[in-house]
């Protein structure tokens, strides 16, 4: 079962998407039993809700989606946890050792944005990167957490996430900190759709992204050096998760950091996928210092069949 939210920023309709007897995906929508995918949803029940309504036949289809923007599957959090440095390779390439605790930070929650939308590069940067990343979606609130078990049972499902970085903002000199290299406008993109926990394996999943059609990163999930119940273990002991909140797990290497590649430039495409989870594609433009209508006027209306 793959759940979104397609329309309009602030107008997006609830779906999911499933095969219908004929073999066909259908996006269905789910009005009817929720007008958000948010904490309140996941944390009510609204997945089994869902689930049966659409096994009972009751949802119906919703026309024209395909020509609807995407926006992202989970309505903004109320907080965007980060993971870094949660591949050894990813941390040799950052002149860094393997961490031996999770290294956890955070972004602010309106760095959200739709799997598709067009992604503005700062002003000034000069370094700016991509990250393909899994994302796990807390289903429950849950605070120190006592055991393994219980903080996987708080997972209420996982999306694709691209953790846009200003490296040049985020490392070197007095001014580099974590903080302003991870919090610009649209940099935290996420979908394009939910899968709930129960409905995949996200243990062993392959993620790869791709710049101007060209490969990037290709590893698995297999390889991160926390695992989920560690990750979302770990952070429960230093802030309360919520319903809804979004826990990003790391990136693999291939980025531009490495020296490999070059950063991103206006024009540049980058696509991020993780198997299961779908697609992402953004296109990058320069944005302009005191021009913020930028950032809602370039938004691409890319529809549900690019998936």
């Amino acid at each position: 079962m793959k759940i979104a939210q397609l329309g309009t920023p602030g107008n997006e309709i609830p779906v999911v998407f499933a095969t219908d007897s004929t073999g066909t995906e259908r996006a269905y929508d789910v009005r009817s039993v929720t007008t958000a995918v948010d904490g309140a949803f996941l944390a009510g029940g609204g997945i089994d809700a869902v689930r049966a309504a659409l096994a009972a036949g009751s949802l119906p289809e919703l026309p024209g989606a395909s020509d609807l923007r995407q926006g992202t599957p989970v309505a903004r959090p109320n907080n965007v946890v980060c993971i870094g440095m949660n591949y050894a390779a990813h941390a040799a390439e950052s002149g860094a050792q393997p961490p031996t605790i999770p290294v956890v930070f955070l972004k602010p929650t309106n760095t959200v944005a739709g799997p598709h939308d067009a992604a503005p590069i700062p002003p000034l940067s000069s370094q700016y990167d991509w990250e393909v990343e899994l994302g796990i979606v807390i289903g429950t609130e849950l605070s120190y957490a006592g055991s393994l078990e219980e903080a996987a049972a708080a997972v209420a499902g996982y999306v694709v996430a691209n953790d846009l970085s200003e490296r040049e903002y985020q490392i070197p000199g007095a001014a580099g900190q974590w903080t302003k290299g991870k919090s610009l406008p649209k940099s935290t993109p996420l979908g394009p759709w939910f899968v709930p926990a129960g409905d995949i394996d996200a243990s062993a999943l392959r993620l790869r992204s791709w710049v101007n059609g060209e490969p990037r990163q290709d590893s698995n999930t297999a390889d991160l050096i926390f695992d989920i119940p560690t990750i979302v273990h770990h952070v429960s002991q230093y802030m309360l998760l919520e319903p809804g909140d979004v826990i990003l797990t790391g990136t693999p290497e291939g980025v531009a950091l490495s020296g490999r590649f070059p950063y991103l430039a206006d024009g540049d495409v980058v696509e991020v996928e993780i198997e299961g989870l779908g697609r992402q594609r953004q296109e990058f433009f320069r944005t302009v210092p005191g021009a913020p209508a930028a950032l809602a006027t370039a938004a691409t209306t890319s529809t549900t069949q690019e998936q």
